[in-house]
């Protein structure tokens, strides 16, 4: 079941992609794959059943329309082992700086599973869906994003690009 989740949620993320989008903005780049990763969360409330450290690192390719798909991989904020696979869109408010940048995925959270299922919104057998803005800042092949986590905290990731074509 969780495969059929995950091939479905793959399958609707690269049809949104590749839906006509708009053409690539001046100044952005071409497609490009980044890894990521995040030490930790900074949470807003605190809970005794957190763990010490949760963790996050993942991969994206980001079109040159700014459209994207990603998967992370993560230690949740209860020491279970996660995933979120997503799609998203990359904006670029200002034209003075174009290095800042605002982001907005969504897609499918697994595990939360008991007894914290509770802990993310509409959860069912461990799925939910999430939607996750960030604010970015891009230098060079590097970026550094501040992650919003709904009202549970935030976490700055740092990521590479790996490959740009």
């Amino acid at each position: 079941m969780r495969l059929i989740f995950c091939i479905a949620g793959l399958v609707v993320a690269h049809l949104v992609i590749a839906a006509e989008a708009p053409a690539p903005q001046p100044g952005s780049t071409g497609n490009i794959v980044m890894i990521q990763a995040s030490p930790d969360v900074i949470h807003f409330d605190s809970d005794p059943g957190h763990t010490d450290w949760a963790w996050m690192v993942g991969v994206e390719w980001q079109r040159p329309s700014r459209w994207l798909l990603g998967f992370s991989h993560f230690n949740n904020s209860f020491g279970q082992k996660s995933q979120y696979y997503y799609a998203g869109y990359v904006w670029k408010p200002s034209d003075r700086d174009p290095r800042w940048y605002l982001k907005l995925s969504g897609g499918l959270l697994y595990g939360y599973k008991e007894p914290y299922e509770d802990k993310v919104p509409f959860n069912h057998n461990g799925y939910s869906p999430a939607i996750i803005p960030a604010l970015g800042y891009k230098w060079d092949r590097w970026n550094t994003q501040l992650i919003l986590l709904g009202n549970a905290g935030l976490t700055i990731s740092l990521g590479y690009d790996v490959l740009r074509w």
